[in-house]
């Protein structure tokens, strides 16, 4: 791939990581050494102009809107969740597939005012506006299905991908809230400036997903 500036692209810990490498590779960008075992946040790769930089999934769209990075990897709930100011979206990419549930004990059945436990505020925030309906909203960062046994929280709001370690935990869907699945996303600014370089990577991750 022939490109004439610097780019940077930023990819999310996790699965996206693992699904968003696999693209690359497949667009013949690769690190010129193993991620595996490795504690380096920037990798060097076979295109002397692009670099990786590994971040947590939330400050994707903080280091692609700030510039810091001129391309980046990130699942719609992050983009929903902390705001996707100063970014274009041109793609989604069609991996890192699953949804964004509301979900509950079977036997729940709430007052007047709901308790939701979640790590996504905002999106649970939002769902329950276009409900009409008020919450206390109680942010967790992790083990949401706990929320419920324990009667913290009447529902939680999290991301869902079989199902199973709902069923597992006796919890059941009640609702889709929305699909997730990880979207290329750009810096504004960088597409002005290294527009010919960033539309070239654009369209070839465009041919790739057709």
């Amino acid at each position: 791939m022939k490109i004439n500036d610097e780019i940077i692209i930023a990819l999310s810990k996790g699965r996206i990581l693992k699904e968003g490498l696999e693209l690359l590779d497949e667009l013949e960008i690769k690190t010129l050494e193993s991620m595996q075992d490795s504690r380096k946040l920037i990798y060097d790769t076979n295109n002397d102009k692009i670099k990786i930089v590994i971040v947590r999934a939330a400050d994707v769209p903080t280091y692609v809107g700030n510039g810091a990075a001129d391309i980046g990897i990130v699942g719609k709930d992050t983009l929903l969740e902390y705001g996707s100011n100063n970014i274009y979206i041109p793609l989604d990419l069609n991996i890192s597939k699953c949804r964004m549930v509301l979900a509950s004990l079977p036997e729940c059945s709430p007052g007047p005012r709901v308790k939701v436990a979640t790590k996504y505020v905002k999106c649970a925030n939002n769902y329950f506006i276009k409900k009409k309906k008020q919450v206390d909203i109680i942010k967790l960062y992790g083990s949401m299905e706990l929320a419920p046994i324990l009667g913290l929280s009447d529902y939680i709001v999290d991301l869902a991908d079989s199902g199973e370690t709902l069923k597992a935990n006796g919890l059941k869907e009640i609702d889709l809230i929305f699909n997730v699945s990880a979207q290329l996303i750009t810096n504004k600014a960088s597409m002005k400036i290294k527009t010919k370089s960033i539309e070239t990577i654009i369209g070839a991750f465009e041919k790739l997903i057709q």
